[in-house]
């Protein structure tokens, strides 16, 4: 196999409690290069939040931690989100309009992380499960909110959404547009391999590599990316899919299909989407 970069398009890493720099080298180790770092969910890391600026530790760590990645080698490019199921917290804690203050505040600040240079895209989305009308609703308004910041920096957005359907992906790509972002900068994270569905609205889906995902996928054609969702949690450890998944599945389908479709996933598309370098 030749130089190719294998990039894991949704992963976690935490520093203090999980694996940290033990989970980033298995996935160097196994011919990982590059990582799009996502924000870990505030519940995650011990961060309550009440106010908009309790986000803050919580994005500063991720843009710590990518820079203690891009000491080994790996390089990793930081992405910070606030997780959807937090419009349900805050609205237990507030009402629902109060909730999404918080949430568009918050990102307000994770944008200004993406203009000044620390950080390349954001991640919003949707809780993945049946909610009351009025929590979809207001997290459609969170969405969009993200969605008109993203605008304005030129940037990508992360989605955390339901599983893909037509359906769905109509809704977010309506949305987007209403927005006024290019739905070419809209990646469906932990998306399900509809990636001939996709296509027409212009959304990236980010498949996780585990099963038979990439394989459906390839039938359908290459225009997508690949995922562990690894969260790094000692409580639940490999989940979703262990830091290794992504070079390992992608080096033993090479030798199905070919060098080629996985230039496109890894490093044409990724680069393009987040208008970034990938390089060796």
């Amino acid at each position: 196999m030749s130089q190719l970069p294998i990039t894991d398009n949704h992963i976690h890493i935490d520093m203090k409690r999980g694996r940290g720099l033990d989970a980033v080298r298995d996935f160097q180790n196994a011919g990982g290069t590059h990582m799009f770092l996502v924000t870990l969910p505030s519940r995650h890391l011990g961060v309550s939040v009440k106010k908009p600026e309790d986000y803050k530790i919580v994005f500063e760590q991720t843009i710590e931690t990518a820079a203690e990645i891009n000491k080994t080698g790996i390089t990793a490019f930081p992405v910070l989100g606030i997780h959807p199921v937090d419009i349900i917290y805050l609205s237990e804690e507030n009402d629902i309009d109060k909730a999404v203050e918080i949430m568009c505040g918050g990102f307000d600040i994770a944008a200004s992380y993406v203009r000044e240079g620390n950080a390349i895209a954001l991640k919003s989305g949707r809780p993945h499960f049946p909610v009351a009308p009025e929590i979809r609703e207001a997290s459609n308004q969170v969405m969009s909110h993200v969605f008109s910041l993203a605008k304005d920096l030129k940037c990508a957005v992360q989605l955390h959404v339901e599983d893909m359907t037509a359906a769905s992906i109509e809704d977010i790509a309506l949305i987007a547009k209403n927005a006024g972002i290019s739905t070419e900068k809209v990646v469906n994270h932990h998306a399900t391999p509809l990636v001939a569905a996709a296509e027409p609205f212009g959304i990236y889906p980010s498949i996780p590599a585990g099963k038979n995902n990439i394989e459906i996928a390839l039938g359908q054609g290459n225009r997508f990316v690949m995922e562990t969702d690894y969260v790094d949690d000692p409580d639940k450890p490999g989940f979703v899919l262990g830091p290794k998944t992504v070079p390992k599945k992608t080096k033993k389908l090479i030798e199905i299909y070919g060098e080629e479709p996985f230039w496109r996933i890894h490093q044409e598309i990724p680069s393009k989407i987040y208008d970034v370098e990938i390089e060796l």
